[in-house]
């Protein structure tokens, strides 16, 4: 017997908080496109996502935590396991979790991985039935190419772009109340959220930077699309306590006032922080939202003002579906008149001017210090750099560590970023990293969060292609590149030196503290 639906507050999902992770996980679910889903075929789905690391059960053996070694939790590993390493997993990690039309363990641990991706329209399953993989879906899965040269697994974004837009289509539509979920709450967060915006930067009373972080759980908890009356909401609390109110006044609000006292108890960090993080990580991957005031306030990206537009004159209004199989066939749905509305392009002049704004927030000790965070894979505690992924946040510190120790070089990177300058993913493949002009020399600053083989399969070859472009564009032999990783392979080195003797071009690799290092000491970027 099911339960009756209720309201409850936003959690889009506990089990891939990351979203950076779904790309990764459709790649190997495309590999069974049409095939018909048992538990057997759902334990082995499970067992591919092991096999490249995406998942990662605590009971291993030594040699498998060593091919996990040096890649994060949540990203492809740098090595495969064979068959035998994903079996010893299989059998030493049972899964004590049950989700309904799917046997306990493994089969329920598929469900938990791609339940997210079937509401966002992405991919359809059901037990005994063919896995159908949208045409929204097959673009998201396609955003990786992943080979394997021997033991090594060599994965790269070729179509970084196509996450934006497949997150972008999905928040769009994406209803509270779907039949997936069954919840009472009814609206379309993404649309709340931007017409909330919009009227208090409207308001003469404020300053136009959007919603405060400390406000956006009143958003979360909301019980239907009256973006008016939670624009008063928000209004009565900014005069009763300005942009500062307690945790505990904020959580009175969401349980007691919205809900009536109709809501179970939850922790109070997982109203005032990890709700409001999790639903900020999936906005900012539609490209529209900006974080302003060092995060405390979500605002509008204005340099997607014509999306924003176009997205509050087709979505405002929305029907309701009853069937699980029409509300997936309403999100799979492309609105290519969405994709081709331009973005705002920001010139290098620009990109340098907001880099440099970044500076008035992140010091020289802040950036060292989120660098060797990096270096050592910790995560990240800044309320703004915890929500970028770790190889957007090493271009993001590499550009200001540059700019902050060098501030007569000019520094232009070349992520996508929105218009505070802070960015919403790593440069495309077509481009090098950060580009630096020193006086008369140019100087292309490569970065990558890749080590061992991967690092020399996946990098030195493009850095080689890019220095050239690189030479081409400024017109200078003097010219070089700087590549900065956690830790620089052996193999790696090799490559640089042949590339030096064969084609004359200088590259100069560092590990992320040996670049520290370096910046601290020298009076020059080019050497």
């Amino acid at each position: 017997m099911s339960r009756s639906a209720e309201y409850k507050p936003l959690l889009f999902t506990t089990t891939v908080r990351n979203p950076q992770r779904l790309k990764a996980l459709l790649w190997v679910l495309k590999k069974f496109d049409r095939q018909i889903l048992s538990d057997d075929l759902a334990t082995n789905i499970v067992a591919e996502i092991i096999r490249y690391g995406l998942y990662r059960p605590m009971n291993t053996t030594a040699a498998i935590k060593w091919k996990w070694k040096s890649s994060p939790q949540g990203e492809f590993a740098d090595y495969i396991l064979n068959d035998e390493e994903v079996q010893y997993i299989l059998e030493h990690n049972p899964q004590n979790h049950k989700e309904a039309g799917f046997a306990k363990g493994f089969p329920s641990r598929f469900a938990t991985f791609y339940d997210f991706p079937k509401e966002l329209g992405f991919v359809y399953y059901a037990p005994n039935e063919p896995i159908f993989f949208s045409e929204l879906g097959t673009k998201f899965a396609s955003i990786y190419s992943v080979k394997i040269e021997g033991d090594s697994i060599i994965a790269q974004e070729k179509y970084p772009e196509y996450e934006q837009q497949a997150f972008l289509q999905a928040m769009c539509k994406y209803q509270r109340n779907n039949p997936f979920i069954r919840v009472l709450n009814d609206n379309v967060p993404l649309i709340l959220l931007l017409q909330t915006i919009l009227k208090l930067n409207a308001d003469p009373e404020y300053n136009g930077t959007g919603i405060s972080r400390q406000e956006l759980p009143l958003l979360i908890f909301w019980k239907d699309n009256d973006a008016e009356a939670l624009y008063q909401r928000i209004k009565l609390l900014r005069r009763q306590y300005g942009y500062n109110p307690s945790d505990e006044v904020i959580i009175d609000i969401c349980t007691k006032e919205i809900m009536g006292g109709e809501f179970k108890k939850f922790k109070p960090k997982s109203i005032v922080s990890e709700y409001p993080d999790e639903f900020i990580r999936k906005m900012r991957l539609t490209g529209l939202i900006s974080l302003r005031g060092a995060g405390r306030f979500i605002d509008i990206n204005h340099m997607e003002d014509g999306k924003i537009e176009y997205v509050l004159a087709h979505y405002v209004k929305y029907r309701k579906y009853e069937t699980e199989r029409t509300y997936f066939d309403y999100m799979a749905t492309i609105d290519s008149n969405l994709f081709d509305i331009h973005t705002e392009a920001i010139s290098p002049n620009q990109s340098e001017a907001l880099l440099m704004n970044w500076l008035n927030i992140y010091d020289w000790e802040s950036i060292k210090h989120e660098l060797y965070n990096l270096a050592e894979r910790k995560l990240s505690k800044d309320e703004i750099l915890k929500l970028l992924p770790s190889s957007v946040r090493l271009e993001f510190l590499t550009a200001l560590a540059v700019k902050s120790k060098l501030p007569a070089v000019r520094v232009v990177p070349n992520y996508a970023c929105d218009d505070t300058g802070l960015p919403t993913s790593t440069a495309s493949g077509n481009k090098g990293d950060i580009e630096c002009v020193e006086h008369q020399n140019a100087i292309l600053v490569e970065v990558t969060m890749s080590e061992g083989r991967t690092q020399t399969m996946m990098e030195v070859w493009p850095i080689t292609r890019h220095l050239e472009e690189f030479k081409d564009k400024y017109a200078t032999n003097d010219c070089q590149g700087i590549f900065v990783a956690p830790s620089i392979f052996a193999d790696t080195h090799r490559q640089i030196k042949w590339v030096k003797a064969e084609d004359g071009l200088t590259i100069r690799p560092y590990k992320i503290t040996e670049f520290v290092g370096y910046l601290e000491s020298s009076m020059s970027l080019y050497q």
